[in-house]
């Protein structure tokens, strides 16, 4: 099951939260509760993000506008051999992360090693320091073992006061 097609808020690994009869009834009673949980379809902008490895991910958030109580949308630039691919983005979606082959964020990037081409992953979840850590350390080791790098990551939320869907 996709990202896109779940329902439900997600936790710091990009899993859906099942919630409870008592947080869907206070839901119902507080009108619904806000935009609902953040798909890869939604309105969204870049709040963070990087290309460069030695940056701390605690830095990097701590100078951005990330909200930390809100859902994001871990976007992760890679590049590896066109042969790769496909073994790429079957493995990252074993991990929940999703192939994104449009222009919904802009332009797609390109690649700066021309023997060399662009996957976007993305995912939904909620995040810290320390689970971006652990994700960008995940898509370095992706990267490298098909052939290629992880380029780049961004944090990606709803605009601030947004409705969102």
């Amino acid at each position: 099951m996709s990202s896109s097609d779940s329902s439900g808020s997600r936790d710091l690994n990009g899993r859906v939260v099942a919630r409870g009869r008592l947080a869907r009834l206070r839901s119902r009673l507080r009108g619904g509760g806000g935009a609902g949980p953040l798909g890869l379809t939604d309105e969204v902008v870049v709040v963070a993000g990087s290309d460069d490895d030695a940056i701390a991910s605690s830095t990097a958030l701590e100078a951005s506008s990330w909200r930390a109580e809100e859902e994001v949308i871990l976007r992760h630039d890679l590049e590896v051999p066109a042969d790769r691919l496909g073994d790429a983005a079957a493995v990252a979606a074993l991990d929940g992360y999703e192939v994104v082959d449009d222009d919904r964020w802009g332009s797609p990037p390109r690649a700066v090693d021309d023997r060399l081409e662009v996957l976007v992953l993305a995912r939904v979840q909620l995040l810290d320091a320390m689970h971006l850590s652990q994700e960008r350390s995940r898509m370095a080791s992706l990267g490298s073992r098909h052939d290629g790098i992880a380029r780049r990551w961004s944090v990606l939320q709803r605009p601030p006061g947004g409705a969102g869907h």
